[in-house]
């Protein structure tokens, strides 16, 4: 269904030069012919390739999932094969309609109204006014804005607008479905309720690609998986595979930054996880020591921990508010308590505010694990499923000098 061999998509940086007129045009050639190898080299380092060298195929009914960081190409790829914009070399085989979800409101005309809008996305995927009409009400149920139907959307809410974006493109029934992380300005009903709706497109033998930041929703919609960095595909092969080697490179380019803050006259000296007892597990608390150095005396700092798991799901938050901290070297622990986190690998993400200033913040700044001591104790398993259903739980963190 998507062939794609060698694309590259280079942009240039900066200001594009204009020329209104052919004599402009031409003492603009002259000025860089008269300034040799130096403008040329000047004009090579203006051009950033978004990809380069790019080539996969995606067959009829594949869901693959396309990851990596900020940057990594993604969404370019994907305006590419929706052809929002050409690619500047290499060639793409695309067989059936293609439905793209990129930005919120993509496609749709700010003065019609919703109901417009529908028809007219309809229509440019190829639809009749039949099969539009047949799906019609489907669409507007998903989407839940039959009170603003026949309001200009230029009215809409962004979340009004991914909604209505997400029904349209999921119900016109395209052969291939191409969803960036648009989803991510939905509420958490929504975002279910689309990841439900992919999952049904995907089993009804049409074509998708699939970016998110979000590794759990990859894991569970695809069987396969495209990692992209810095515009070239690093691997294409099982998700579990790509997801653990995305999740892997992360993790050591967060070992390799440094702990920096905003305000220099507060350093942070190190961060570590020292386990209460010989073998950390779900029925031990956990501590967390925070080596900190001050030029000047602080009345309050609040200090927050983000743990998530290792599909990058944020499980646990904690935030303990430190008073007095004299000049000079200072060592904090914060401790959590036991049976709040099952078994498995785990990162965290730490911050440091005073008031509304925040002072540092940095995700991944440390990684750890649990084992599954005390996991079998049969009047913990009930808690332990309990736990497991909370994600993103606040707890308040328990801090003490040391």
């Amino acid at each position: 269904m998507i062939q794609v061999e060698g694309i590259g998509k280079r942009y240039q940086l900066g200001q594009s030069i204009r020329h209104d007129t052919l004599r402009d045009a031409i003492m603009h050639c002259a000025r860089i012919k008269k300034a040799g190898a130096k403008a040329a080299e000047s004009r090579d380092e203006e051009h950033f390739w978004a990809l380069r060298d790019v080539s996969f195929g995606v067959g009829e009914g594949e869901v693959v999932g396309i990851i990596g960081r900020n940057g990594a190409g993604k969404s370019t790829l994907l305006k590419v094969l929706s052809r929002i914009t050409p690619p500047t070399e290499g060639r793409i085989r695309l067989r059936g309609r293609v439905a793209s979800l990129l930005e919120v409101g993509t496609g749709f005309h700010p003065e019609l109204s919703g109901r417009e809008n529908i028809y007219m996305n309809g229509a440019i995927l190829g639809m009749t006014r039949q099969e539009i009409r047949s799906r019609f009400d489907e669409i507007v149920s998903f989407a839940e804005v039959e009170k603003f139907l026949d309001t200009p959307v230029k009215r809409y809410s962004s979340g009004m607008y991914v909604r209505l974006a997400f029904a349209v493109a999921a119900h016109l029934e395209p052969e291939i479905l191409l969803v960036d992380e648009v989803l991510a300005v939905g509420d958490s009903v929504f975002q279910k309720k689309c990841l439900g709706k992919i999952a049904e497109v995907a089993t009804g033998g049409r074509t998708v690609l699939f970016v998110s930041h979000n590794m759990a929703a990859v894991q569970n919609l695809t069987s396969r998986s495209i990692l992209l960095a810095d515009g070239q595909l690093i691997a294409d092969e099982e998700t579990g595979r790509v997801v653990a080697s995305y999740l892997a490179s992360g993790n050591q380019r967060a070992a390799a930054e440094d702990l920096s803050t905003r305000d220099a006259r507060f350093r942070i000296e190190s961060i570590c996880f020292n386990e209460a007892a010989q073998e950390p597990g779900f029925d031990k608390p956990m501590r967390f020591d925070l080596s900190l150095s001050l030029e000047h005396r602080a009345e309050t700092i609040s200090i927050g921990l983000g743990i998530y798991n290792s599909l990058g799901v944020r499980l646990l938050t904690s935030r303990s508010v430190v008073d007095g901290l004299e000049s000079g070297n200072s060592k904090i622990s914060i401790r959590i308590p036991e049976h709040h986190l099952p078994p498995g690998d785990y990162s965290l993400a730490l911050g440091i505010f005073r008031g509304i200033e925040t002072i540092y913040f940095a995700e991944n700044v440390l990684n750890f694990s649990l084992s599954d001591v005390g996991v079998s104790d049969p009047l913990l398993q009930p808690y332990l499923v309990k736990q497991r259903d909370q994600i993103g739980a606040f707890i308040p963190g328990i801090w003490e000098k040391i």
